[in-house]
This record gives structure tokens, sequence and C-alpha cells, in this order.
């Protein structure tokens, strides 16, 4: 172990909350989902590369993907690689995009200029993927400053659009000669409060939208229209029961061991209550083990779409968004062996596998034979919430196990 390594890490942490901070009073939410996207964050990203000195002996280059709805066209990941020892790459990937911080009453403090309550610290991205991004970049001036050169050469991968899919992210990023079949791929987007967890697996995804359209008619009147609200709550209810009734399936290896099918969103419909509505449109969230058919789980709504439609009236359109499971990654893999030693150096644990309900980068580089492990020590249950946060000691914690990794300890 190199104590000279930790011990500029620990020197580091109110930088670490300072560069946090920076970058979290940025929104960078997707153009798709009511922001204006990744560019502002991606340009002050860039600044703090160059302050931090790590431009030095570095190639760092911004991969961008078509997109009509960003305010520049195109929506921007950066990659930076450090020359190590090794031509062998360990590569971290965190993602810059955010959700939308949602009910602002619901939050106590401003979720976009994160502020220190005790040993935590609030606001919207803090924690998911904000943390472990600020992690990464600590951890190779960790490395640097103490005078060691890495193990191995290092790519740090800050990518967009992870929040809403990766269409305009790693997806088609996977496509282009960026990674090498013998990358070590660490994707610190999961984790736990004792930091004892990595994930290996992943569950399939299936994400529905339903859109029901009726006929719109004035509420004294409901004989004359057909209610699209009725049939929505008919058709939600009936996937629901009908999912879990068909796919009982369970699996140890995941976290919860079962098949997920979850009503979520439900958008808007009309502006009085004495208004039938004529549309309505919901969706579905399922994660769905990987010995369950995604074929036989989609044919079975759209029969239940189609019978619906008969007995209502209505008509009901689906659009479906699936992304398959890939194979495991082996907890033999030199990946998973080297994040294993580091953790029980740093957090002094014994390490346990397992899989969650996806959704993470990890998924695309199995699916291209390439080992990659999820981990991270961060607060369980905090993603996405009202009053987001992350305890400071976690982004120090994170930054030493990468530290450790990127000298080969």
């Amino acid at each position: 172990m190199h104590p000279k390594i930790l011990s500029k890490a620990d020197s580091l942490k109110d930088s670490m909350v300072e560069t946090l901070t920076r970058l979290c009073r940025i929104p960078a939410v997707s153009p798709h989902n009511g922001g204006t996207g990744e560019e502002d964050k991606i340009n002050e990203l860039r600044k703090i590369i160059d302050e931090l000195g790590l431009s030095h002996k570095a190639k760092i280059h911004i991969e961008r993907v078509d997109d009509s709805q960003s305010k520049t066209g195109s929506r921007p990941s950066l990659f930076l690689e450090y020359p190590g020892r090794k031509s062998q790459r360990l590569c971290i990937l965190t993602h810059v995009d955010i959700v939308p911080e949602g009910d602002l009453s619901l939050w106590s403090v401003d979720p976009f200029n994160p502020v220190i309550k005790g040993s935590r610290l609030y606001g919207r991205g803090v924690s998911d993927n904000g943390t472990c991004l600020v992690s990464s970049l600590y951890a190779l001036k960790s490395v640097i400053d103490s005078g060691f050169e890495p193990e191995y050469t290092i790519l740090l991968a800050f990518v967009a659009d992870e929040e809403m899919g990766s269409h305009y992210g790693l997806e088609p990023l996977m496509e282009r000669d960026l990674f090498r079949s013998d990358d070590l791929v660490i994707v610190p987007d999961s984790g736990n409060d004792s930091g004892d967890f990595i994930e290996i697996a992943e569950k399939a995804m299936l994400k529905l939208n339903f859109t029901v359209t009726g006929k719109q008619v004035h509420a004294s009147l409901p004989h004359t229209g057909i209610n699209a609200c009725r049939v929505a709550n008919m058709l939600a209810y009936e996937v629901d029961e009908a999912l879990h009734k068909a796919f009982p399936n369970e699996n140890k290896m995941f976290e919860p061991p079962f098949s997920t099918f979850e009503p979520t969103r439900r958008f808007a419909n009309v502006s009085a209550v004495n208004i039938v509505p004529g549309r309505e449109r919901f969706d579905f969230d399922c994660r769905v083990l990987p010995e369950v058919s995604l074929d036989e789980a989609i044919n079975l709504v759209k029969n239940i779409c189609r019978d619906i439609e008969i007995k209502t009236g209505a008509k009901i359109e689906l659009e479906v968004d699936r992304t398959d499971s890939a194979q495991p990654t082996s907890p033999d893999s030199e990946a998973a062996k080297l994040l294993v030693k580091s953790i029980r150096e740093v957090l002094h644990v014994e390490p346990v596998t397992g899989g969650v309900g996806g959704g993470t980068f990890a998924a695309f580089f199995r699916r291209k034979n390439i080992p990659a492990v999820v981990w991270s020590q961060e607060c369980d249950g905090v993603a996405h919430q009202p009053d987001e946060f992350t305890e400071i000691n976690y982004i120090v914690n994170n930054a030493k196990v990468f530290a450790l990794m990127m000298a080969g300890e």
C-alpha cells in the first residue's frame, strides 16, 4: 500500500468538496427531460482538469453525439487518458448528466447551490454521479502529486445522457474505437454506505410508455365520450397484475431477488375537473431477471392492450424501450480482483458480489465481452430524491480506492 498516496487524498478533501460544489451548480439535465444538456458542465470540467494539473502528459478529447434537441446540436462526453507503466488501461466511467430537481417544495436547500450540513454535502447530483466523478479526478491527482507513475494507463471518461438511457452517450460511443478488449472497467454508479458491495450483474430493463386515446367530453355527459383516464386506470392495473403473476421467478444473486414491474410516471391530462379526458399517458419501469423472456413479457402487455381496446373502444399505443441483460462479470476477473484488494486496504471490509436492477454503463461493456464491475461507497437511497446528499468522507474514500487501483496496489 502507498501511504503517501492515501495521505495526499486526505489532504485534498476540501478541494474535492469545492470541486463537487462547483460542478453541481451547473444543471446538466437532458434536453429531452426539460434541461439544456451537458455542454456547460463539460466546459467547466475541462477548466477544472487544467487547474488540477492533470492536463500535463494527458490526452484529452471530447466525443460528440448528434442531438437536434441540444442547444449545440450534439451531446459531449469528455475523455482523459494519462499514460502509465503499462499500456493496459484502467477505465473509470462516470456520467455528467443528472435528473431534474423535481418538486422544489420538498427540498430544504437550493438543489443547485450545494451546502454543507455537518458531515454531508446537499444538492442535486452530488451523489449521482458527482461524488465519484470528482473522486476519479482526485484519485489521479493523488497518485501524480505523490510522485508515482500509475501502474496502468488511466482512462477517465465523463459521459453524457446516462440518466435518459445513454442514446446520446455511451451507447453510440461503444461503436467507436474508444475501448479495448483488455480494458479494466470500473463504473462507480452504484453501491452502499459500507462500501462492501460490488455489482457484477444487472437485470434486463423495459420502459413501457402507454398512450390511451378516448373521446373528451363534458363531465356531465360522460356517456357521450370515452374516458381515457378510466381506461388508463384499468390498463395499468391489469398490466401490473398480469406481469407479476406471469413472472414470479426469483434469483438470489439480485437485490431484490425478483423482477419488478412498476407503474411510475403519469402525465398531466385535462385542465379542469369537469372535463372527461380524451387522452392519457403513463409509464412503467420494469427491471427483469435475466432468465425471464422479455419477448414474452412484451407480448403479454400487447395482448392486454388489444383486449382493453376491444372492451372500451379506446385506442392504445405502446412504446417499448428494452435493454436486454448481459452475461455477468466474473468475480475472478482482473478488474474485480484489483477492486477487491483496494477496498480491503481502504475500508477494511470484505467485499461481496451480486446483481442489481440495472441501468449502469457496465452492461454496455459486458455485451462486448469486456468485464466491468460497478462499485462505490455511496449513501443508500438518496439518488434522485429531494435533499440528495453525499457524505464528504465518501468522496475521499472513493478517491483512495481508485488511487490504489491506479497505482497497482
